[in-house]
């Protein structure tokens, strides 16, 4: 057991970098046994730092030192300190020259942090602090310098040889080895250094900036994924194209670069001019990728993409701003994918992952502000209240400023803070400055951790034709906040009449010409609204768009919910309506009979929606998406996990056994003859198809069955074939199920990121995904214990998605998790860390799974030579 607690960093002890380094010369000598990294760094004392007589202290991980020199002296023993995680100069003048020679094992790295080899191939990830494991440095966003790189390896087996910038020089070396020198003549911070080498097949294009430059646009893949990088490259040229048209910035370097990696701990990193990609991030074709695997891709090429304004031109001080660069970023990429598709559907699909997992973040033992006072390890920090949060933070300023105001507060945040490393702060001073807007009370979204409460009530006072709206609000206590400060929050509503027409929100009365929609402001703790001129009693449409992140707590009746399904005019609130709904009646079933009544109306709302050709056909597949066990659970105290798989289960066979007919009829009008596109009318034809077909299986109907057999032999594409696919493996169709994951499996086996779906599909279904399938597919000879998208795809969706047999009442599922958790503590410890999720939430199940949790978390605490990552996840977890 761990004897001593890893040291927290707090931002309150930020002082500002000791010494500054102007330039970085890189030499690596790349060999099949090492590498050894050659740094000359041009650096000077800070002139505002008050440590003037500070030694030089450099940041250090796993490194061999071989050397030390100071203006070309080498350095006697007794001159420096070699600690392990620092490199320390004892006595250095003002400004200096310092070159360090280290070697390294990227072969051996299995942390995929720093330098390492992936299938066969070196690539970096240097975020947050991987630099420190390739050289010593200090190795903080707030130091920036300009870079340039050399790199030496063996011609044959790296032909290709990439870093950041410009490449300005190349030639041949002794003994078949060549070289490539690449200059970045921005600065940036270290962990934006990328570097690879290999034997890479490259994608080239071109863009034509606004101001009529053209980019030298390449993609670099392994040869056997040349055909799927078209995609990529058109989401590619559409962001760049997005970005100069919406916010005004364009492009600065000659090349773009974009590499596929199979290993990689993140989606995909944004690196200065050479974006590195996790391979399932980045490639797709219509045989090998899903609809939602196109619009994933296009997503995130966008948000890297965007970094290059957000993040690298103008970045975090230090870590507890991520945020600054991330939540802006998510916001940017959201609006993009947005302009792309539906932008009602995009925000569902963005407000349920933070409605599922970033509340559930907010209300766990990881809870923190967007904008930390401290941590452990920053590797934890890459949350969804940092990304998703963050995201939501900025729109709110979006929403409060308006589309151009907030326009001329990005122009002037990005004009004045250009090649600086600055914070939150300075981001909502150039909203403030550039809109005259007071926002020092909205400051409080980046300070305080938790999810607001809304608590709303009505009245509605017929003499008058007043209709008064009470908002309250409150933040619960999150570990080390309590009696939080009311928040400025933008509450978008309307409502509406009897006969579903919006009403004129008149403030005043005889308030002509007033709006059908406002934002309201909350600033307070209690808020009363009066509405004047309503003539009868409305239904309030709150929270349109969903405006803030917060919880709404509204006496909504079943009668005014099935009336906001079909009236509301916001898209969005007519999904959660139905939303809302499902989860009354599904909540209401929990613990109840088995013959227990379900909502007659139900069925009928869900008919009126399958039939509905009219209404968006996106929207419709997403409304007839029951809310997930998940979301369920993130709504239920002392959850009882089978009880609520069996009431949903129950809900959705019972819909599906009352419209076989119509679901049938709606499988068949949504059938496309045409050539597969990924536009987002085929893509909604495609997702309300097998939205009916999935329905179909999980009443083992033979008709259904019939179909989902013949589209997965004749499927043209990946979405339909994987529809019927996972259709199949949720069904009662032993046979059909195994059958047809045997011939998916012998038609794809040699393409590693459809195989990842391969096991993701049974992993996630507790049909094919029970604990000792789950153990089979770890022995499977396509799984691989080096792979982070092999180990998500299978330890991940089993205690992630298939929620029903991880919490199995026995406990096996905990035990389990735990199992494969200490193993990868030893390998991996970033996965390890976010693997261990599932089980930090403890307090929230029934006292017979939560004493099995903890258990299973204390087991993990007692792990010999627990890493930093899972041991702050955990040790929080358990704190009392």
């Amino acid at each position: 057991m761990r004897t001593s607690q890893p040291q927290t960093i707090y931002l309150s002890d930020y002082k500002v970098p000791a010494y500054l380094v102007d330039t970085v010369d890189l030499r690596f000598e790349l060999f099949e046994d090492g590498a050894r990294v050659h740094s000359t760094l041009e650096l000077r004392r800070n002139p505002e730092s008050d440590e003037t007589a500070a030694p030089l202290e450099l940041d250090g991980d796993s490194l061999t030192l071989e050397s030390v020199a100071l203006n070309g002296a080498e350095l006697a023993a007794g001159d420096y300190e070699d600690r392990g995680d620092q490199l320390v100069v004892r006595s250095v003048p003002e400004q200096f020259t310092l070159t360090v020679v280290t070697w390294i094992e990227p072969q051996n790295n299995t942390r995929l942090e720093g330098l390492y080899k992936s299938s066969g191939m070196f690539c970096t990830q240097c975020e947050a602090e991987g630099f420190r494991c390739i050289t010593f440095f200090p190795d903080r966003p707030d130091v920036m310098a300009r870079f340039r790189t050399r790199i030496e390896a063996n011609k044959d087996a790296y032909p290709v040889l990439l870093s950041n910038g410009n490449d300005v020089e190349k030639g041949e070396l002794e003994n078949g080895r060549h070289f490539v020198t690449w200059e970045d003549p921005f600065p940036k911070p270290c962990y934006l250094f990328a570097l690879v080498a290999g034997d890479l097949v490259e994608k080239r294009d071109t863009f034509s900036t606004c101001s009529g430059r053209d980019i030298d646009l390449r993609m670099y893949v392994e040869p056997r994924n040349a055909e799927k990088c078209d995609h990529a490259m058109d989401s590619l040229k559409r962001s760049m194209r997005w970005d100069e048209e919406v916010y005004g910035r364009e492009y600065d370097l000659d090349i773009f670069m974009i590499v596929a990696v199979d290993d990689f701990n993140m989606g995909a990193m944004e690196n200065k001019g050479l974006n590195i990609f996790n391979s399932s991030c980045v490639l797709a074709s219509q045989e090998t990728a899903t609809d939602l695997a196109f619009q994933r891709i296009e997503a995130i090429v966008a948000h890297e993409y965007f970094h290059n304004w957000s993040g690298n031109r103008v970045t975090c001080r230090d870590w507890f701003q991520l945020s600054l660069k991330e939540g802006f970023t998510v916001f940017r990429d959201s609006q993009f994918s947005a302009d792309m598709g539906s932008p009602t559907v995009k925000r569902i699909e963005d407000v349920t992952l933070l409605r599922t997992a970033q509340f559930a973040e907010d209300g766990g033992p990881m809870s923190h502000p967007v904008r930390p006072a401290s941590y452990m390890e920053i590797s934890n920090f890459y949350t969804l209240t940092i990304y998703e949060k963050g995201a939501e933070v900025v729109r709110m300023i979006h929403t409060l400023l308006g589309p151009d105001m907030f326009r001329k507060g990005s122009d002037l945040y990005f004009k004045r803070h250009d090649g600086q490393a600055v914070t939150t702060d300075d981001f909502v001073k150039a909203m403030e400055d550039a809109s005259g807007r007071d926002l020092s009370q909205f400051r409080l979204w980046y300070e305080q951790a938790g999810t607001p409460v809304l608590a709303i009530s009505d009245d509605f006072d017929a003499e008058t034709g007043v209709y008064r709206l009470t908002i309250e609000q409150s933040i619960p206590d999150t570990p080390g906040q309590t009696n939080k400060k009311p928040q400025h929050i933008p509450f978008a509503l309307g409502l509406l009449g009897q006969d579903g027409q919006p009403l004129p929100l008149q403030l005043e009365s005889g308030d002509s010409g007033a709006p059908t929609e406002r934002v309201l402001e909350l600033t307070e703790a209690v808020h009363t609204f009066e509405f004047h001129g309503v003539e009868s009693r409305p239904v309030p449409s709150l929270l349109r768009h969903f405006s803030a992140p917060v919880r709404v707590r509204y006496n909504w009746s079943r009668e005014q919910l099935l009336f906001l399904m079909s009236h509301d005019p916001d898209g969005f609130n007519r999904w959660d309506a139905g939303q809302r709904l499902a989860v009354d009646v599904i909540q209401s079933l929990v613990g109840a009979p088995d013959d227990a009544d379900i909502e007659p109306r139900l069925v009928e709302a869900y008919r009126k929606l399958i039939s509905d050709t009219d209404l968006d056909q996106a929207l419709v597949a997403k409304m007839l998406q029951l809310p997930s066990e998940a979301y369920l659970i993130e709504l239920t105290e002392n959850a009882d996990v089978p009880a609520i798989h069996r009431a949903r289960d129950s809900v959705l066979r019972h819909l599906a056994g009352a419209l076989k007919g119509e679901l049938i009829d709606c499988y068949q009008r949504q059938q496309d003859s045409g050539p597969y596109e990924v536009t987002p009318e085929a893509i909604a034809r495609r997702s309300l198809r097998n939205t009916a077909l999935a329905w179909l299986l999980m009443i083992d109907d033979e008709e259904g069955r019939g179909l989902a057999v013949s589209q997965l032999n004749a499927a043209d594409n990946m979405t339909d074939r994987m529809g019927a696919l996972r259709a199949l493996v949720n069904s009662g169709f032993e046979a059909d199920r195994r059958q047809a994951l045997d011939h998916f499996y012998d038609r794809f086996q040699e393409d590693p990121q459809v195989v990842e779906q391969w096991f993701s599909v049974q992993a996630s279904s507790d049909q094919a995904g029970q604990l000792a399938d789950i153990r089979k597919l770890l022995e499977h000879p396509a799984f691989d214990w080096k792979n982070p998208n092999k180990i998500r795809s299978v330890v991940g969706a089993f205690a992630g998605q298939n929620l029903a047999a991880f919490h199995k009442p026995d406990g096996s599922g905990y035990e389990f998790l735990a199992d494969q958790v200490c193993r990868l503590d030893d390998s991996n410890p970033q996965i390890a860390a976010r693997l261990v999720t599932p089980l930090t939430r403890w307090r929230k199940f029934a006292p017979a799974y939560s004493a099995q949790m903890k258990s299973a978390l204390e087991r993990i605490r007692d792990k010999s030579g627990l890493s930093r990552d899972v041991y702050e996840v955990v040790h929080k977890s358990l704190a009392e």
